[in-house]
């Protein structure tokens, strides 16, 4: 990476001054990033600020000091100009030559172009998605499933050991509702009478189930007790919804490592394991709930068995069911509970782990699980709708309750989805019965269009998302204006050879003609893909790499209509600079690719639009 060229650079200047006693040994890091205004340079080095206090010299003096000795160490010579801005910063450019021989390794990579090693040997966990089992997923999940994706794509280009799951809730109350909802129907069939509560699944998917259930097992459960068909009917109620939600997932290209279920983790004592863990580490007491706060205080949190609700917060339409069902569940407020000590931990109250009647709480089977997950990975990634904003600082509280950094858990949380068409919000699905299903958002506007429209913003920003829009074939479609510049950089190269000209290879001197500053862009761009990668992984934001493909295009957009008007063409007669050229567009051609492949988005080399020529 061109970054880590010129932090090297840095280092073996530091590192010597440092043996000669001029400054202290850096015990931080310094950063190396592109200053706002590229006028100013290439890269921006706040090294001197970074080392100042220790040194007992102020920032502009020392770094002074440091850029004679960066003229000192091998590497220099790479350098154009270095000079001290602002109260610290050494700002440089790089020589020409090394912004061109970098575009070597385009070739050189190809596919592997942008990967990078910075996460090399580091195992990260990325779960995303985790929709209840209950329901087909819909377009708000599908945001979930490819920001989630998209994370751990860019994770594992930066050299992470990346492990997709999904945590599967096949545990509590919603699963049960499920199932009831599927013995109604199963009645029904068989011809009775029914009234279907509001609390009910009302999709078509239900009836599906109850037919099953009806051609296996006949009239046997209608007349039986609950406590005799629930479990039967709970399983294969969930067995049939995963196989729904796998279907949605592979009709937009995501597939997970791991399938790890609340159940099992019940069911293999580590839910039993873990309380007996905090336990030993007296991390949990008995007692009653904390009193509410005033109504002007933040309302008081509460993770039951079932629901994730806040107990204070005045109810609105369906969450009153879930308010009072959250309620019985943990007991009154005289009841006794066990409590989790995760205040000490910087959360804001301590968290109940048993209910009342002895059983974990839904939070309780939630921090197991990311304990269970810690002990498996160096890191985790949860990707959660940002509803679960809440549950971030328990979550960390528990990992560092258990001995664990909280930092070693990330959260990126994801917006909602407003689903358009003509102007007018879409709400309504067939399938799922309340709102659009991901798959009918895929079968309407293709796979490509479905995951790209999902990086236009970042993730915690409301996204508006335009089904009309997506299936355009102009230039005002995002995935569209990046697909068709990859496909018109093919049809260039194929001109080029069915004109006879030699397959663009990479040449110094060819790609010395590129002199134009339309040019120089494109190129910079183009050797900056590594650290737009990797920059773009650590910061677990996917949304950066569409942003970079959709500027990067535009310019390309420009430099292509501009050469025809201006007669600089890509192929022109001068053999030396339709060489460079065409090795520029080719390079870019492959960056694009790679940057598509990312985001899980194909790159055509041929497309037809009736909007466009």
């Amino acid at each position: 990476m061109m970054r880590d060229h010129v932090s090297a650079i840095f280092d073996r200047a530091l590192a010597r001054g440092a043996a000669e006693g001029r400054w202290p040994a850096p015990n931080t890091g310094f950063t190396v990033e592109p200053p706002r205004d590229p006028r100013h340079g290439d890269f921006a080095v706040n090294a001197a600020m970074v080392l100042a206090r220790a040194a007992g010299k102020p920032p502009r003096e020392l770094a002074q000091a440091i850029v004679e000795a960066v003229r000192a160490v091998d590497g220099a010579g790479d350098i154009a100009s270095i000079d001290i801005a602002g109260p610290g910063f050494i700002n440089l450019r790089l020589a020409r030559d090394v912004w061109l021989r970098a575009l070597a390794e385009v070739e050189g990579q190809g596919e592997a172009f942008g990967r990078t090693e910075v996460g090399k040997g580091k195992r990260i966990i990325v779960e995303y998605v985790s929709a209840n089992p209950t329901g087909p997923m819909h377009v708000g999940h599908g945001r979930n499933a490819v920001t989630g994706d998209g994370v751990a794509r860019l994770l594992a280009w930066s050299g992470h050991a990346v492990t997709r799951e999904y945590y599967v809730n096949d545990f509590g109350a919603q699963v049960q509702t499920l199932a009831r909802s599927v013995h109604l129907r199963y009645q029904q069939l068989a011809g009775r009478e029914v009234t279907l509560p509001a609390k009910a699944y009302p999709g078509e998917y239900v009836v599906d189930i109850a037919r099953e259930l009806g051609a296996e097992f006949g009239d046997r459960w209608l007349d039986a007790q609950e406590r005799d068909w629930l479990a039967v009917f709970r399983d294969r109620a969930v067995e049939h919804v995963l196989a729904l939600i796998r279907e949605d997932l592979a009709a937009i290209d995501i597939h997970f490592d791991v399938w790890s279920s609340e159940k099992a983790l019940y069911e293999s004592g580590t839910v039993a394991e873990f309380l007996r863990s905090l336990e030993q580490r007296g991390l949990v007491y008995v007692g009653k709930l904390p009193p509410p706060k005033s109504k002007k205080g933040a309302p008081r949190v509460v993770a039951a068995a079932t629901e994730k609700v806040a107990i204070d917060k005045p109810p609105a339409g369906d969450d009153e069911g879930a308010l009072r069902e959250a309620e019985d569940e943990l007991g009154s407020e005289s009841s006794d509970l066990t409590l989790f000590a995760s205040s000490r931990f910087g959360d804001e109250v301590d968290r109940p782990v048993k209910k009342a009647d002895g059983t974990p709480t839904y939070f309780c089977a939630d921090i197991a699980y990311h304990w269970q997950k810690r002990q498996r990975a160096d890191a985790l990634v949860d990707v959660l709708g940002a509803d679960h904003g809440g549950d971030v600082p328990r979550l960390k509280a528990a990992l560092q309750a258990l001995g664990y950094d909280p930092r070693d858990l990330h959260v990126v949380l994801i917006q909602m989805v407003n689903l358009t068409r003509g102007g007018e919000t879409v709400k309504m699905s067939k399938r799922a019965g309340t709102v659009v299903s991901l798959k009918e958002v895929v079968e309407e506007v293709g796979r490509d269009a479905t995951r790209f429209m999902f990086f236009t913003r970042r993730a915690d920003a409301q996204l508006d998302f335009d089904l009309e829009l997506a299936k355009r074939q102009t230039l005002d479609n995002p995935v569209f204006y990046v697909q068709y510049g990859h496909a018109r950089i093919a049809s260039i190269l194929r001109k080029s050879s069915e004109a006879g000209i030699a397959e663009p290879r990479f040449d110094l001197d060819s790609v010395r003609a590129l002199e134009l500053p339309e040019e120089q862009d494109l190129l910079r761009r183009i050797v900056a893909v590594p650290d737009v990668l990797a920059g773009a992984a650590l910061a677990y934001e996917p949304h950066r790499v569409a942003f970079y493909l959709q500027e990067t295009i535009s310019a390309f957009h420009s430099y292509y209509t501009g050469g025809k008007k201006s007669g600089e063409r890509v192929i022109g007669p001068d053999p030396r600079k339709t060489a460079g050229r065409l090795y520029l567009v080719k390079a870019l051609k492959q960056v694009l690719a790679n940057g598509l492949a990312v985001l899980g988005v194909s790159a055509p080399d041929r497309m037809e639009s009736r909007d466009l020529p």
